[in-house]
């Protein structure tokens, strides 16, 4: 998962979260005295679509009972949970979720958790994008850290109900090319906006922001707030400026609902009905679904994104060293990680494979999402993934993101104007990054 905030970002129900960041025990589950079922205990954010996954090893492995924790959850409270356990050696799970973003940060430890290249992960790698299997390995290519989720293929989902309330076409193809770039999404939402629909263009412009940022960064520089030496380059990136200039265009243009992504609020306003677009990596359609709910099955639809491809979001799986049944930790992780298991969660989520094998198998490639219009979500976006361009994250990314979203976010509030927005989010990252 990205982001976000997996993903920096990917979350739908805080109470879910509040019970993660309650638990206290230590991590993993308890192997019965006369030797009985072990508890794996997997840790996760957001939605990974697992479910009947746990459910199929179950059966396969009657030995083995399984437990998620954090489904839901919101990431910018799971990291610092997880750092924690971490830290003191108990309370993490025996399978946990990175997402990419703070992959290297966690690096950073290698030693909190099992090399999985110690138990025969050298021969998964062609079951990854090469790029993606690279991403778990550690600086010096000795420790693989974890085995790849998902990547974060780029769309538009947008409300179909509300378009035509508005006079704009309906069709995902006629919709698609409305806006080859940005500033036709730009374009495109001053004309519904002028409509008085009651909704807004999209939901928050931090979403858009990260959006438009991964997407140019991956077709130029290849990196973000760090470049590849960990240099932070907020400042003196151009991708992250451009980024920043085009969200302040859409601030401008009165086209954002204002909604706190992952707050309360926002996931009200799914249900509300109170957006027409939003910025939507694959992930993102297994939070629509569950935020928006049944009764907006077939009003959601998606198109292509604006601008050329993009890239957010996609999380990792990994073992920690304080787990107590460390064998079966790893072999879960393979089944989950396996071209099976991403289908699976594709299939329930919409998390879009790392796995090439599974890109190119027909459940992925022929594969159309009910709630979305019966969308060709395996063409949208399984067609341009093995060519997606990555976007390097560095040692303290979640931590500078947060910072610069939030300047971002006082700049969509009206608290500060654009001037003092960038020179928040620059100073601030500094700050951040300095900790």
């Amino acid at each position: 998962m990205g982001v976000f905030s997996r993903r920096r970002l990917a979350a739908i129900a805080l109470v879910a979260t509040s019970a993660l960041l309650s638990t206290t025990a230590c991590g993993g589950g308890d192997e019965a005295a006369d030797g009985g079922p072990v508890t794996l205990t997997v840790d996760v954010f957001g939605q990974f679509g697992y479910e009947k996954l746990y459910r199929q090893y179950e059966a396969d492995h009657p030995g083995v009972k399984i437990v998620e924790r954090g489904t839901g959850g919101n990431l910018d409270e799971y990291s610092p949970k997880l750092t924690q356990w971490l830290a003191a050696g108990k309370g993490a799970g025996d399978v946990v979720a990175i997402e990419e973003g703070l992959l290297v940060e966690y690096k950073a430890n290698p030693q909190n958790f099992v090399n999985l290249l110690d138990h025969g992960a050298a021969d998964l790698k062609g079951n990854f994008l090469e790029w993606k299997w690279n991403g778990g390995l550690t600086a010096d290519g000795k420790q693989l850290i974890g085995l790849g989720t998902d990547v974060g293929g780029m769309a538009i989902c947008y409300r179909k109900d509300l378009f035509a309330a508005a006079g704009l076409p309906v069709d995902r193809d006629a919709v698609s090319k409305l806006w080859p770039t940005w500033q036709d999404y730009v374009r495109v939402g001053e004309q519904f906006t002028a409509k008085n629909t009651g909704a807004a263009f999209l939901d928050a412009a931090t979403n858009t922001f990260n959006t438009i940022l991964l997407q140019t960064a991956g077709n130029t520089t290849g990196y973000s707030y760090y470049d590849t030496t960990d240099k932070l380059v907020v400042d003196s990136n151009p991708a992250v400026r451009q980024a920043y200039d085009t969200t302040v265009d859409i601030i401008d243009s009165g086209l954002s609902g204002r909604y706190g992504a992952w707050s309360e609020e926002w996931v009200s306003a799914f249900k509300q009905a109170k957006f027409a677009t939003i910025a939507c990596p694959a992930w993102m359609t297994g939070v629509i679904e569950g935020n928006a709910g049944p009764d907006a099955k077939g009003k959601w639809d998606i198109a292509q994104v604006p601008g050329s491809g993009g890239n957010w979001g996609g999380s990792y799986l990994a073992v920690p060293k304080q787990s107590r049944h460390q064998a079966e930790a790893i072999a879960l992780a393979r089944f989950l990680t396996s071209a099976k298991g991403q289908i699976g969660a594709f299939q329930e989520k919409g998390p879009l494979p790392s796995s090439p094998q599974a890109l190119d198998d027909p459940a992925i490639v022929n594969s159309t999402n009910a709630y979305f219009s019966d969308a060709p979500v395996g063409k949208i976006f399984a067609a341009g993934a093995k060519s997606l361009k990555p976007v390097y994250m560095g040692p303290k990314n979640q931590a500078v993101r947060t910072e610069v979203e939030n300047a971002v976010r006082t700049v969509e509030l009206g608290q500060r104007n654009p001037a003092q927005g960038w020179t928040d989010a620059t100073n601030n990252a500094r700050k951040a990054a300095a900790k």
